[in-house]
């Protein structure tokens, strides 16, 4: 079983847009739903959990019901941090899956995800028990020393960008945050499960990434991303009136 965690629990300070940067709507919809699409068309994608911002689980609720995402299955409280947010996640999944089933915990304001990065993040993390969505960086790097000059160049090719999902097998998901409360690191790594596996000597593996795969974090990319909906629409429209179907 593949189950997507889409994480909706943060406030969205830095978009300015008055709500969760999740439920602000593009194309007449929230940017929420524009993500749980690309996981409800997927093939192997068979159960969706949200966690969400407490202030708006019956909004959420509403998504899901007008949407017709019939693969969301859990809807659950999101915490104050990404690690709390994660760790209700998984431990409401308790019961519900196998050791083997594979979790792929997503952004909710990721909506530029594609098939086949899902169908990779997929793959690799049944192999391996854990992957990233990863890239190589593209462009040139140096040391950031006191946020206004940089003095050392930093060689690219040994970085990568890490991104979502973050996907595992279930069972090495919930050993790992096991074995982090345990060693008493929760609270000392934020914001990621990939910060906290490197805390705890993990290895990541790499899974498909693509540099248009980015997290809405500004309003400049809520532009973009309308922009993206607007010649999705139109290609669409192009499509059907290249076919003969009236619009």
């Amino acid at each position: 079983m593949n189950v997507a965690i889409i994480l909706a629990g943060g406030v969205g300070s830095r978009m300015g847009a008055g709500k969760p940067k999740q439920f602000v709507e593009i194309g007449g919809r929230p940017v929420i739903a524009h993500t749980l699409e690309r996981f409800q068309r997927h093939p192997e994608i068979d159960g969706i959990e949200i966690v969400c911002v407490e202030s708006h689980l019956g909004c959420v609720e509403r998504i899901v019901e007008q949407g017709h995402f019939s693969k969301v299955r859990w809807i659950t409280r999101g915490g104050a941090t990404f690690q709390e947010s994660v760790i209700r996640g998984v431990e409401n999944l308790r019961g519900e899956l196998e050791e083997r089933d594979i979790v792929l915990i997503h952004y909710a304001v990721s909506p530029f995800v594609t098939d086949g990065i899902l169908s990779d993040a997929i793959r690799v993390a049944g192999e391996k028990g854990n992957c990233v969505s990863a890239t190589p960086c593209y462009l040139l790097m140096g040391s950031n020393d006191g946020g206004q000059q940089s003095t050392q160049w930093v060689d690219r090719e040994k970085l990568m960008q890490l991104n979502s999902p973050q996907s595992f097998r279930y069972g090495y998901v919930v050993q790992l945050y096991q074995e982090a409360a345990e060693r008493g690191v929760l609270g000392q790594v934020e914001p990621h499960t990939t910060s906290l596996m490197y805390r705890l000597g993990r290895t990541i593996y790499f899974s498909e990434g693509s540099q248009a795969n980015i997290k809405l974090t500004t309003k400049e990319d809520l532009d973009l991303f309308e922009g993206y909906v607007l010649l999705q629409e139109k290609r669409e429209r192009e499509k059907s009136e290249k076919e003969g179907v009236e619009v």
